[in-house]
């Protein structure tokens, strides 16, 4: 059984087939899926999917992108969905300075205060930073909250060193599955096993064999199979470590 860390299946990109999408990742051994909000429409969204299906769980989140329309009123009504038994976590929030879109004051402002709700509520948090490393970390160790994924790692060696001092998951995609990654392969081999959870980031990062196209939770297995063999462990084994630190990190025992 896997767990699916990471995924978007809110978006629009399932609107015709999402009651499949879901069954396929059911079939395939996906034991639980965290549908992760990036703006307040999508948390509500993620929520409302959660509760829907007994093995969905939601994060609610703000997005970096779109940290420039953020307000009091939708930091509360995200405070709000948050306190559902449904939602395991805060996220995805962060930093990213690759795009742009947002300014980076507001970027950093709202990261802080979404951190500051899952501080208050005992929640996760879903990181997402891109080129931003230095400041993601400034952030997180002033703000000191008690568990951090840094979803999608894109970082390099150092920074992978950094994060996992400070005590933080590492979630790798099937990006690690790509002809040009071997640098993303290297990191996963140094990544302790204990830290690492599994994603699809779905519908975004399709694995190589189907690159190009929609991605979904039944794909995780080509994430499973590309990891296991860097690790040189099994399938079984990978799974199995990797559904502990994501029921622990998630708190999925207690649901």
């Amino acid at each position: 059984m896997f767990i699916d860390t990471h995924c978007h299946l809110d978006f629009k990109d399932f609107d015709l087939d999402r009651k499949e999408v879901i069954q396929r990742a059911k079939e395939e051994g996906i034991d639980y899926i965290i549908n992760v909000g990036s703006s307040l429409e999508g948390s509500e969204k993620s929520l409302k999917l959660a509760k829907e299906y007994e093995f969905i769980f939601a994060s609610v989140g703000f997005h970096p992108h779109e940290a420039d329309n953020f307000n009091e009123e939708i930091k509360d009504k995200l405070k709000l969905l948050a306190q559902d038994k449904k939602v395991v976590a805060i996220g995805e929030v962060g930093l990213d300075y690759f795009k742009n879109y947002a300014l980076k004051e507001n970027q950093r402002e709202v990261f802080s205060q979404l951190i500051d709700i899952a501080k208050e509520l005992n929640l996760s948090l879903i990181i997402h930073s891109r080129q931003s490393a230095k400041d993601t970390l400034e952030i997180l160790r002033e703000k000191k909250p008690k568990k951090v994924v840094i979803h999608c790692f894109s970082y390099d060696h150092y920074f992978l060193e950094t994060f996992l001092k400070e005590g933080f998951f590492i979630s790798f995609t099937a990006n690690i599955t790509y002809k040009n990654a071997k640098e993303l392969r290297q990191l996963v081999k140094e990544t302790p096993l204990e830290r690492i959870m599994l994603e699809t980031d779905a519908p975004f990062l399709a694995p190589h064999p189907l690159r190009g196209k929609r991605n979904e939770p039944s794909y995780l297995r080509y994430l499973g199979e590309a990891i296991s063999e860097i690790k040189g462990i099994s399938l079984e084994e990978l799974a199995q470590i990797t559904t502990q630190n994501a029921k622990n990190f998630f708190n999925l025992n207690e649901k």
